[in-house]
């Protein structure tokens, strides 16, 4: 009998042209997030060619920036990074020596 490798992607994360997980995420949100600035500004009345530079810079340096962080920190280095925040440099313990070292007596 033949055997069929079904659903080879399963659990692994997303990627697209070397981008993974909320990288490609940050990419698209860009994106998006660029063509609405564009249309603002195109509609405000802003010189075309001002919103055709400002366009093609900003999603230069977006394009630029995510495959940057992604080759830089890896598939969960953002959230690595994030994380870091959230835990204490040091524990400050103010209780009193006597009371840390307490013998328990049956």
């Amino acid at each position: 009998m033949a055997e069929y490798n079904i659903n080879k992607g399963i659990g692994r994360s997303v990627e697209y042209k070397g981008l993974k997980a909320q990288y490609l995420f940050i990419f698209a949100g860009g994106l998006l997030a660029m063509f609405v600035v564009f249309v603002i500004m195109y509609i405000a009345g802003i010189s075309q060619w001002i919103c055709i530079g400002f366009g093609v810079t900003a999603t230069s340096i977006l394009v630029w920036l995510t495959f940057h962080l992604n080759s830089k920190y890896g598939e969960y280095g953002l959230i690595k990074l994030s994380a870091v925040k959230y835990h204490p440099r040091y524990i400050i313990n103010r209780l009193r020596l006597t009371r840390l070292i307490k013998i328990k007596r049956k």
